[in-house]
């Protein structure tokens, strides 16, 4: 299987999609995906990121089959 990788909001206007897809590594973590992802661009200090549905820390670690998803703060009023 593969892991799906979602952005959302402005993080997706900025990198020009709404995700990815990566095969299964044994030790994949949130960090980890990122990096791979985007080696020259460095997290913005306030990323938020998900794994399933849930906030996920970046050392959470990915399984086969989940779903990341990375996205700014959300605000609301």
């Amino acid at each position: 299987m593969a892991i799906q990788i979602r952005y959302f909001a402005s993080l997706r206007d900025q990198l020009g999609r709404a995700g990815d897809e990566l095969p299964f590594a044994k030790g994949w973590t949130v960090a980890s995906i990122w990096e791979t992802l985007h080696p020259e661009t460095p997290p913005p200090s306030n990323l938020l990121a998900a794994v399933n549905l849930e906030y996920a820390e970046w050392t959470h670690p990915v399984c086969d089959g989940d779903e990341v998803a990375f996205f700014p703060p959300v605000t609301g009023g």
